[in-house]
């Protein structure tokens, strides 16, 4: 089975991703890592982000590792180094590249091949797997998912770093939502979850019962 959990940031998908996988014991996929793992692998070597042709042979020869919570590129844990303000910025830039899109696309895609996989990202659903055993979208309020993006250890939790989170999300969501490569959206088959009001554990639930009604005969 292949669940693709898609939505902007701050909504919730990562934890709740982790959370089913680890639940059904299925490998769990974080797509948007893997730009992130580029985008600092670049700054490492050097690389401009709007160097399309070097950034893809850079994502092609590129071994990644997720596992434990833990992401590698190339042997480097990057775990942290890639949850900055900066990575953010440097990851969207990334993702807009079409010939970067296209390797991490099929690297994503082998990783599902076998089924068993929890993917989340931004277009999973519409691009990647099309054709998911379960599609969810997930959501929330631009104000909560700026508060839960300001909790985070590498952003300021003031009112201040709150109001700037929000400042560069809005920026992140309208570059992500108009890219001429796949955009943000929801799939139209998706089951849109708004997890504004929802403590995780609700929202686990209620994804565990989608997944649930999906393996029904």
């Amino acid at each position: 089975m292949v669940i693709a959990i898609d939505g902007p940031s701050g909504a919730g998908k990562g934890t709740v991703s982790r959370t089913v996988s680890q639940r059904l014991g299925y490998l769990h996929v974080d797509t948007g890592a893997m730009y992130r793992a580029v985008a600092w692998k670049a700054a490492y070597e050097g690389v401009p982000l709007d160097d399309d042709a070097q950034l893809s042979a850079l994502a092609r020869r590129a071994s990644y590792e997720q596992a434990d919570g833990t992401i590698t590129i190339d042997g480097h844990d990057v775990t942290r180094a890639i949850r900055t303000p900066d990575m953010d910025k440097a990851a969207a830039s990334v993702a807009r590249l079409p010939a970067v899109r296209e390797v991490l696309v099929g690297k994503q895609r082998a990783l599902g091949a076998k089924g068993g996989v929890v993917m989340e990202g931004r277009d999973i659903g519409t691009v990647v797997f099309p054709n998911a055993d379960v599609k969810l979208y997930i959501d929330a309020s631009a104000e909560v998912r700026a508060q839960r993006r300001a909790a985070d250890a590498s952003h300021s939790g003031s009112q201040s770093g709150i109001t700037s989170v929000q400042s560069d999300m809005a920026a992140r969501d309208q570059a992500d939502s108009t890219r001429a490569v796949a955009p943000l959206t929801k799939a139209d088959d998706a089951v849109y979850i708004d997890t504004t009001d929802m403590p995780i554990e609700a929202v686990v639930h209620r994804v565990m019962m989608l997944i649930a009604e999906a393996v029904e005969p």
